[in-house]
């Protein structure tokens, strides 16, 4: 895919798990009790977790994000064959205090010394999102957290992506949404926004419309992606402003 610079950005708006949040650090962390384990329960917990969104968006079933969550995470334990007490409370909680991934924080930084409004858009209702937001004290960077529940339907509904405008006040086409999950980067290109597909885990390009703007490894690409080159220097001093953060929960 090519990467080309992307002109008239005026926010950028991020996917939470696996974009911002490391979601495989939850069994990780309690790879003590999991062993070898641990990396195969924090791939079936998410495979199941996302597939559990779509079906329920198709069968108009909804629920929060952390029922859905549960639910998958039992799924995973019963698949492994894994009955350890207080187990699935631990891995819940953990969950709710992912790290971000490394780079995460020095981006938000330069962006928003650059001026841009920056926010999250998650499946993730407002007490996880404030969580793990908090968790990572990453408040003071962003103008609002939004959640799928203000819509009451998952992504890749178009409604979802629709909140980031409608929130922020900003044009759609002067909007940057980045994502991990290539459906979502590409669900979201498909319903007007500019989009940059972080592919932090080298996966194939979908075949649904439509294309993202641009591909990336990860987060630190994107200042030099957006930013002119005055502004997107490495050595460029950023500096998180003191105001907070907009916890939405309508």
């Amino acid at each position: 895919m090519e990467i080309k610079h992307l002109e008239g950005i005026r926010a950028c708006v991020f996917d939470a798990y696996g974009t911002l949040f490391d979601f495989n650090g939850a069994a990780l962390a309690a790879s003590d009790q999991l062993g070898e384990n641990a990396p195969r329960l924090s791939e079936i917990w998410r495979q199941k977790q996302l597939q559990y969104t779509w079906l329920r968006g198709l069968a108009g079933r909804h629920t929060d994000f952390w029922q859905v969550t549960g639910d998958a995470l039992d799924y995973a334990l019963a698949a492994l064959g894994i009955d350890r007490p207080g187990l699935r409370t631990q891995l819940l909680d953990l969950y709710l205090h992912l790290d971000c991934y490394p780079e995460v924080r020095e981006t938000l930084s330069r962006l928003r010394a650059a001026g841009l409004k920056l926010a999250i858009l998650s499946n993730g209702t407002p007490a996880m999102l404030a969580a793990v937001v908090r968790h990572n004290g990453l408040e003071s960077f962003l103008d609002a957290v939004l959640s799928v529940e203000e819509v009451g339907v998952f992504k890749p509904h178009p409604a979802v992506y629709g909140l980031a405008s409608d929130r922020l006040q900003i044009a759609p086409t002067a909007i940057c949404f980045l994502s991990s999950n290539a459906w979502d980067a590409y669900s979201a290109k498909a319903s007007g926004l500019r989009v940059l597909w972080c592919n932090r885990f080298s996966q194939a390009s979908e075949r649904i419309p439509a294309t993202p703007d641009g591909e990336i490894q990860d987060l630190s690409a994107v200042p030099s992606m957006l930013l002119p080159a005055s502004d997107s220097l490495s050595d460029r001093e950023a500096v998180a402003p003191d105001h907070a953060v907009e916890m939405s929960s309508r």
